[in-house]
Formats: structure tokens, sequence, C-alpha cells
């Protein structure tokens, strides 16, 4: 079986984002293969532990795709601070055709725009991927699915972080569909009574109180901060009052746009101008909403650059859905051409640390090799870039962990998902299968 379809067997999605199907990417011909290490969101520290335990298998899995792709040259974005990962990663080496990219301490570096900038110093097309500049990027957690997929051994347990106030930030390895609540005891419960839980992190994941919510492949950690918290507070409110201030009270500093890593790369994604459309829609979604749809969604603009507190990543969001409703592209008409001060902007991670009033939670994770069990898994049915996957498993049914439970519909974008734990199948919805041990 080659990597490609043995990546696929195993259900190896993109670790790191949105989980784009890994066994596409081992398709590719290309010039270089990235591996992204930079781990650039506040509080989170998992690729951190994993890259200072399971070297050997990342640098393996990244082998595994030079060959494959037929690459000539590998490039392993790493933060020059962390020196002991970067020492963890190097005594892996064996075929010298893999060189190190030292990243300053920035957000968002580990952007894959920024990445391949700073690897290979290409810059890829306005609403594009690194295959139009011949690479692909795969983050580390990705490259360690990758290889042990070669052996044979499918994707069951996710390796997360917990931070924030719980009594013990730690990383550790879980079964797909454990319950957040799970997750929380596992780091000895929280310091306080009411919280709120940041899924996959501050700047770009999504705010929940539900900690009936689950780990997918996708799930990168929780940073679990107290309810009365500055951003809980300002993410904590409807979706229609962040637009309906950012029309009265923005001022058009242009503050977002002089921040943004996508706008100093030399795109044309210009957020105070989409700010515009808030006010004037009809000529906004002709003029302004359109360049929302190179915008990378970090967040930057929202959380750091704008001095009133507004919310231009949310208005850039609202932007691509109704461009993406109409079936408007964005054409970016002029050359991408990097920004002369753009190193003069960058914005330092402590900096933006101290600026959300998080610096008393920035602390280490460390790895928890225990053996984590738990009672049962809700196993979502979609946690990939693609089509939802169909049930091979009935109620009733007993499985055991590694065995295929839904399968991607023929010829269809998507990524096998199979059992975490041993158990027997208590239902089986449209949207997951739950298993109990």
């Amino acid at each position: 079986m080659s990597l490609p379809d043995k990546i696929f067997s195993a259900g190896v999605v993109g670790a790191g984002g949105a989980g784009f199907p890994s066994h596409i990417k081992a398709n590719s011909k290309v010039e270089f293969v990235i591996a992204n290490g930079a781990e650039c969101e506040p509080l989170i520290h998992k690729d951190y532990e994993l890259m200072l335990h399971f070297g050997d298998e990342i640098v393996m899995g990244l082998e595994l795709l030079i060959e494959n792709t037929g690459a000539k040259k590998a490039f392993f974005g790493i933060k020059k601070k962390n020196s002991s990962v970067i020492e963890s990663i190097k005594k892996h080496f064996s075929n010298g055709r893999i060189d190190l990219t030292m990243l300053g301490d920035f957000y968002p570096s580990g952007d894959e725009f920024e990445l391949v900038y700073e690897a290979t110093g290409r810059l890829i097309p306005p609403a594009g991927i690194p295959l139009d500049v011949g690479c692909v990027v795969n983050n580390v957690e990705t490259l360690y699915n990758i290889s042990r997929a070669q052996d044979d051994k499918p994707v069951v347990k996710k390796f997360v972080s917990i931070n924030g106030t719980v009594k013990n930030p730690s990383s550790f390895f879980v079964p797909i569909g454990t319950s957040f609540k799970k997750l929380i005891k596992i780091a000895g419960g929280t310091t306080v009574n009411q919280f709120g839980v940041f899924v996959g992190g501050i700047m770009m994941g999504h705010l929940t109180f539900n900690l009936a919510e689950v780990v997918t492949k996708t799930t990168a950690g929780l940073i679990v901060l107290p309810i009365d918290h500055y951003l809980i507070k300002r993410k904590n409110q409807p979706e229609q009052n962040w637009h309906r201030i950012g029309k009265s009270a923005c001022d058009q500093c242009s503050y977002c746009t002089e921040f943004c890593p996508r706008y100093l790369l030399g795109y044309q994604v210009e957020p105070h101008k989409v700010m515009r459309s808030l006010g004037f829609t009809k000529t906004g979604s002709a003029v302004w909403n359109q360049m929302a749809e190179l915008c990378c969604s970090c967040g930057l603009c929202t959380l750091y650059a704008c001095p009133e507190d507004l919310y231009p990543k949310e208005a850039c969001d609202k932007a691509k859905v109704e461009m993406r409703n109409e079936g408007i592209k964005f054409v970016q008409k002029k050359p991408v051409k990097v920004h002369p001060i753009k190193e003069g902007r960058r914005v330092p991670l402590k900096q933006l640390v101290q600026k959300l009033k998080l610096r008393d939670y920035d602390v280490h994770t460390p790895y928890n090799s225990e053996e984590i069990k738990v009672d049962s898994v809700k196993i979502p049915l979609k946690q990939h870039t693609g089509e939802t996957c169909t049930p091979q498993v009935e109620v009733g049914n007993k499985v055991n962990e590694g065995e295929l439970i839904a399968s991607v519909p023929e010829s269809k974008l998507g990524a096998n998902i199979h059992s975490s734990i041993n158990g027997k199948v208590d239902e089986v919805t449209n949207e997951y299968i739950k298993i109990i041990s």
C-alpha cells in the first residue's frame, strides 16, 4: 500500500487547522515540504511538548513526505527561542535535505503564508495555497500521525494542552471524542467556580460554556478563563452587537490594516475598509467586502490593533460568508509585494499576552505521559474538510480501539474515522457515534 493510501486508511487530517485530509498533500509533487512547528497561539504549548518528546516520529513523517512528493528539500519552521526543542528535532535529521527555518517569537508566525515566505522567499498567490508555489505545509502533529500511519496505526488519539485557571496545566494524549469536562478533570479541575473555555486558542478558537463538547482530530487545546475575564466579556456577545458597535464607532484609523500580517506581506486585504461595509452594505459588498477573502482570521486586528476594541476580524468573517453566498471571488490586481515596514510591525508574543491580560496564565503545560482512560466517547462524523462520513457500525456492535467505524463516501473528499476506545456502540446519529466501554 502506498503512503497516501496508508494515510487515507488511517484517517490522518491536518491537526493544526481546518482538518484538510493529509493523503491529498502526500499525493502532490512539490519542490519543498515544510513542517510547521511555530505554534504561536498564546498559552497553547502542545506542539512544543510533542516536538520535545516525539521528535523522532515527527522527523520520520517529514522524511516520508519528502520521498513521496519528490521534494528536493524540506524546511522545519520552529521558533529560535525553543532551544531544547531544536536540539530534540535536529538530532533526528539524517538525509541532509532538511533545514531549520528559525522564526522569531511573533504572532502569527505559524500562518502558512508567512511560513512559506520565511522558508523559501516565495509569496503564495492571493487566495492561493502553498501548492501554487511548489510547497506543502504540515503541522508537526500531522507529521507524527503520518509516521504512525506508515505502521498502519490509525488516528484515535489527539495530543492537547489545557491551560488557564486549571490546577495542573498540562499536555497529554486523549481519545478522540472525550468531553471537555473530562479534560478539565485530568488537569486537576478549575481554580474558579465560573469560567468559559476557549477551544483551540484565544485568537482563532471559539468560546464555549458547554463542557459536553468533545475533542476532535483538530482540537489543539483548551484555555480556561474566569467568567469575568476581559476576553470572555468581549467574546460572549451576540454577533449582531459586534457589527452594530463597529458600524457606529469605527473612525477609520486603519490600525487594523497597518498591523494585518497578510497586508504586510503584500496582499490586498484592508480590514478598516471592510469595516466600512457595515455602514454602507450596498457599496461595501461590491467594493470593500470582497478583499475579506484574503483575511487569514488571525484575530490580531480585533484583539490587538484596534484602539476602540471593535471587531474587524469578525466583519471580515461576515463578508466572507456574504461573498461565498453570492458566488463572488476576489481577484487582486496589484502585484504581491512585501511592505517595506513589515519587520517593524511584527507583534511580539509577550506583548500580545500582556495586551490580552493573560500574563498570569502564561505557564508551561508539561507532558503527562499517563495513559488516559475514559468511560465513553462521542465521535463526530465530520472532523475534517470535506464530506461527513458514513457510519459503518450499528447500535449494539462491539468495537475495538482502532477499528473503522465511519468511512468517506466513495470519490468524496474526507477522512476515515476509527473507534478511539474498546467498547459497545451506544448511539448512531447523522452527526456522531457514541461508544461506551
